[in-house]
């Protein structure tokens, strides 16, 4: 293989003492460039300015954009923080749902058992004291289980005062003990 420059033997070679005609990448001094040829400085210039373009529209703008992004979502997540501030103390004032309507613990839990699909596994409520009940569910879908007392939080402000959650023998399925308090 021939290569297009040739070195004496004992000569090696590197960038940095590399060069053509009577310009050397090593040194980038005003003289040097003076001595170069119309034509050698024109395409050192073109390859500047392609350098200087290839970092201003492949690093810097791409970038900028990312940021401005950035600042675009932290002004709307600080604007949403501020709505929901503003409208937690008037939500706290609210009485909760099941108040509203007058229903009692033992119907909301009834009527939203059999809505979530849990009234073959509800096996038994019973009163617990003002405003409690307890209720025993057999072969009950874990994930609908949870979704059932999430949606009886936020629709009906029923909480879970304590749970004990025991698996049954087929996989996905419990057994639960959950005492339940209205407002």
């Amino acid at each position: 293989m021939r290569l297009p420059f040739n070195l004496r033997s004992g000569e090696s070679f590197s960038l940095g003492s590399f060069s053509r005609g009577s310009f050397s990448l090593g040194s980038l001094s005003p003289a040097a460039l003076a001595a170069l040829s119309p034509r050698e400085r024109r395409m050192l210039l073109i390859g500047a300015i392609a350098a200087v373009a290839i970092l201003i529209f492949g690093l810097l703008i791409p970038l900028d954009r990312s940021v401005a992004r950035a600042q675009e979502r932290l002004a709307k997540k600080r604007a949403d923080l501020s709505w929901m501030q503003s409208v937690a103390a008037q939500m706290a004032l609210l009485p909760p749902a099941s108040a509203a309507t007058g229903e009692s613990l033992l119907v909301i839990v009834d009527r939203s058992a059999r809505e979530a699909g849990l009234a073959n596994a509800l096996s038994g409520s019973e009163p617990g004291g003002p405003g409690n009940l307890s209720v025993r569910l057999e072969k009950a879908p874990f994930d609908v289980l949870v979704g059932w007392l999430t949606r009886l939080a936020q629709q009906n402000g029923v909480t879970v005062d304590s749970a004990i959650i025991e698996k049954s023998g087929a996989p996905g399925l419990v057994n639960a003990s959950i005492v339940l308090h209205s407002g």
